[in-house]
């Protein structure tokens, strides 16, 4: 993936510390029922399934980012290729896109949706509408994943042993999925919807929902491809691969676990697959409805 000497974001913090959760204690609930994903269950989850953190808000202090490694000027250039296609999709819609927040945390942090720590994974919350990242994501998506990089076959030392840099930014750009779902009020939508019915519906909605992001990410990846030429060979088989490790049924295999599609809460790996797909080869949010 060609991400080096474009414009990075100025919308990438990073955390100095996180406390206590204030009003809430989602991380606990985390922690107890779903530490065992790969990238854990965004914290979303349990809003979307009626478990919702009364108050909100967040003891978390953040600075502008400021290190000049790798992974961080990564980050800085992917969130800023996502607000350049989303402010396009939103203009041609006649809308205005308001860009998110990106958190590089390490360890723990808190949000206004409550605690997370490294093992949650990365998360959207649109309670202040930002992603959060643990800075030891690269490592441990290569770790758990098996994704290695370099899938070229270029020799490029520099690239050897990391996780595939396209396979990052699709998560990445699933993250910001759910940012432009919050602005479409999608993600209301699915948190008022999910309060009213059981949870096996309520796990439904937040597969559908994941599912979406899945598609605007692929969306993402289209319009970016038409604006900068930035894939290169083997970077749709790094997100078809990373899309394809973190499927409901999958995980639920690799953990030891019976798969139980009541429970499910992100998709099947051929579903997360399928939608990516479907998004990368339209480059049209219309063609994203999973709800239907």
């Amino acid at each position: 993936m060609k991400w080096q000497g474009r414009r990075g974001s100025s919308n990438v913090r990073t955390s100095s510390g996180g406390g206590k959760v204030i009003g809430g204690g989602i991380g606990g609930i985390i922690i107890a029922g779903i530490l065992w994903l790969v990238f854990g269950v965004n914290p979303m989850t349990a809003l979307q399934t009626g478990q919702v953190v009364a108050g909100g808000g967040t003891n978390t202090s953040t600075e502008p980012a400021n290190d000049d490694s790798r992974d961080t000027q990564f980050v800085e250039v992917v969130l800023a290729d996502t607000e350049a296609v989303w402010h396009q999709v939103f203009n041609e819609g006649g809308g205005t896109y308001q860009e998110p927040s990106l958190i590089l945390f390490n360890g723990q942090v808190s949000s206004a949706c409550g605690s997370a720590t490294a093992a949650t994974g990365p998360f959207y919350c649109p309670g202040d509408q930002t992603v959060y990242l643990d800075t030891s994501f690269f490592s441990e998506m290569r770790q758990n994943l098996g994704i290695t990089g370099d899938q070229q076959g270029s020799g490029d030392e520099e690239n050897q042993g990391k996780a595939g840099d396209f396979a990052q930014a699709y998560v990445i750009s699933h993250e910001v999925g759910h940012h432009v779902q919050t602005l479409l009020g999608i993600t209301q939508q699915v948190n008022e919807a999910g309060r009213q019915v059981t949870r096996a519906q309520a796990n439904n909605l937040s597969v559908l929902q994941e599912l979406q992001a899945d598609c605007f990410a692929g969306v993402w990846a289209n319009r970016n491809q038409q604006r900068v030429q930035f894939l290169e060979a083997g970077d749709v088989d790094e997100a078809l691969s990373a899309a394809g490790q973190i499927g409901d049924d999958r995980l639920a295999r690799a953990s030891g676990r019976a798969v139980t599609p009541d429970s499910f809460t992100h998709g099947t790996s051929q579903q997360r697959i399928n939608w990516f797909t479907r998004g990368l080869e339209s480059g049209n949010v219309q063609s994203c409805d999973t709800f239907s």
